[in-house]
């Protein structure tokens, strides 16, 4: 009898790990970092188990052909403002995981974040409301938005958005408008620090964003418009500081086509994409970032317009796909994701094709997984 049980236990095991996993064979790899060329990728659940050339075919997992075929870490979109569930199913079905959202409503997040752990719709993490002036940026929007007048009350900021379980804090210094003050900023900074928040902050102008990085910032979200950043002066503010950026190229190239006469104010589209070209050669952390929906971009599959952007500015085919994948699991401090690891989870994009050599690949996704089950795409 006893022998009869186990018989009947290994057949169950066999038979859910069957359902549960899959191998992916003969297929080129970008894990994040480095590129294989030929190797075979396991999962059992959730989660990557295996990744080796010397993976044998097992009966019990369904196997799929990678030749030809390159795999990639499921990608991430490090400034949205999402709305709705339907904003994260739209990123999902276009292989964008994880989604960074830069100013919302917090009940509306929080409810929104619950949806985490369900296959067709992207990770949410949230910074609350953004910090603001009275009648600054972000309070237009047609929702009440708790402001700051002083530095005194960045304290009470910070303590209410960690009451709201925020991921990180957003903060707006936007001179069109009225604007916090760099004491007001600064103070921000430094109560988010001690709550072990990032903070990072949205610019339109070079010397705001020099400033708010002195201070101690963790990242831009925006590029600069203005002016062009002297490259000594970019070296040694790296030398002094850890920071990282996301330009939003199509969200500002955009934004450009609506100025009229003003666009003549503003750096070209040249311009700006060799001073993300100088921030790469400085060795700042690049991360990829839409600002959906400004502008009618959308949530998914404009994410690739902005690798694209990327690679015309002079990074690397690698690079470029560092920016959408572990550049931003690293920023953001996200674990476990980002890569494609041994118990890592398995996010992952099979392409027809390969971005490493050809970036435009990229939209040539044949399978989606969100923690090892696949996600439904559109067709």
């Amino acid at each position: 009898m006893k022998a009869f049980l186990t018989l009947i236990l290994i057949l169950v095991f066999g038979q859910l790990q069957a359902q549960d996993g899959f191998l992916i064979k003969n297929v080129k790899v970008f894990d994040g970092e480095t590129v294989f060329e030929r190797t075979s990728v396991k999962v059992i659940g959730k989660n990557i188990v295996q990744i080796s050339p010397d993976l044998e075919r097992d009966e019990n997992l369904r196997s799929i052909d990678g030749q030809g075929k390159t795999l990639i870490p499921g990608l991430s979109n490090a400034h949205v403002h999402a709305w709705s569930p339907l904003s994260l199913s739209q990123a999902a079905k276009a292989g964008v995981l994880n989604v960074m959202d830069m100013h919302g409503i917090e009940n509306f997040q929080q409810n929104m974040k619950k949806l985490k752990d369900s296959t067709n719709f992207a990770r949410y993490y949230v910074a609350g409301y953004a910090a603001t002036a009275p009648e600054g940026h972000g309070t237009q929007f047609g929702f009440p938005v708790p402001t700051l007048e002083s530095a005194k009350d960045a304290k009470t900021f910070i303590t209410e958005r960690v009451k709201a379980k925020v991921d990180y804090i957003k903060i707006i210094v936007e001179p069109y408008k009225a604007s916090l003050s760099h004491e007001t900023v600064a103070e921000i900074i430094k109560e988010a620090h001690k709550s072990n928040l990032k903070a990072v902050v949205h610019v339109s102008k070079l010397e705001d964003g020099l400033t708010v990085l002195k201070n101690n910032a963790d990242a831009l979200v925006h590029i600069w418009w203005d002016k062009e950043i002297d490259s000594k002066a970019l070296v040694k503010l790296t030398r002094q500081k850890d920071f990282f950026i996301i330009p939003t190229l199509l969200t500002t190239l955009k934004a450009f086509e609506f100025m009229g006469d003003k666009r003549e104010n503003y750096l070209s589209k040249k311009q700006l994409l060799a001073e993300v070209n100088k921030l790469h050669q400085a060795e700042v952390p690049i991360l990829a970032g839409t600002d959906p929906p400004n502008l009618n971009i959308n949530y998914g599959t404009d994410l690739y317009k902005e690798l694209m952007l990327f690679k015309e500015a002079g990074l690397s085919n690698i690079e470029v796909l560092k920016t959408a994948t572990s550049n931003t699991a690293e920023a953001f401090n996200l674990k476990n994701i980002g890569y494609l690891k041994e118990n890592y989870v398995a996010d992952m994009i099979l392409i027809d094709g390969d971005p490493t050599e050809k970036i435009q690949d990229i939209n040539n996704i044949m399978m989606i997984w969100k923690a090892g089950q696949l996600v439904k795409q559109d067709k």
